[in-house]
């Protein structure tokens, strides 16, 4: 979808470039933000090093599964159709938790072998549980404690104070946590979803069956 939508978009600013005279403009312009972009990159290359290697020994030094035993009583309240000693309660938690400290390369395979766990206690895989839903909301809208690839644009750009955005970014990611699960909640408790679960539900027990 994203691929579409960024091929929508050059199309676009080509035909308008075209239309209004000024495609040497546009073009112009692509090879420069180029340029920057390759420029930002390369600067972003020992940024990400370092915090990465910062998350990688707190990694090591047990600072994720701390976070994930801080977590867990929430989590048995967040997701009650789980048993506590699943797998999947502690990939879901190792996985918010990595999310936390910014350790994206490490919450991303938490992420996928959580989702396959839940899969594994969802009795009709064709329909996403609770759980799931909320997982990826979780996953989606997790709270940042270290934005270390914004900090280290920032200071690829010239930032005086690149850091400063850390208490911004945890309030609104937050807001993010706080709004998504709340949302999520209230939307399985809707009586249209669960109709509408009960119904695919029969169906699928009618397929299976046949």
């Amino acid at each position: 979808m994203l691929n579409y939508i960024w091929l929508g978009l050059i199309v676009i600013s080509i035909i308008f470039g075209a239309a209004n005279g000024k495609l040497p403009q546009v073009t112009e312009a692509a090879f420069e933000y180029a340029k920057i972009s390759v420029n930002i990159a390369i600067d972003l290359i020992g940024i990400m090093a370092l915090w990465l290697g910062i998350m990688n020994i707190a990694q090591k030094a047990g600072l994720v599964q701390l976070l994930a035993k801080c977590f867990n009583p929430i989590g048995k309240r967040l997701f009650p159709e789980v048993p506590p000693e699943h797998p999947a309660m502690g990939s879901m938690i190792l996985c918010i938790a990595a999310s936390w400290l910014g350790l994206g390369n490490a919450a991303t395979p938490l992420g996928l072998k959580a989702m396959e766990e839940l899969q594994d206690l969802n009795p009709h895989k064709e329909i996403a549980t609770n759980s799931q839903a909320l997982f990826l909301t979780l996953n989606t809208a997790c709270v940042t404690l270290i934005p270390a690839t914004i900090i280290g644009v920032r200071v690829s750009m010239g930032s005086k104070n690149p850091q400063e955005i850390i208490g911004t970014t945890i309030f609104a990611s937050g807001c993010a946590t706080v709004v998504g699960v709340i949302v999520t909640k209230l939307l399985e408790k809707l009586p249209i979803f669960r109709i509408k679960n009960n119904q695919n539900l029969s169906n699928a027990k009618n397929s299976d069956r046949e």
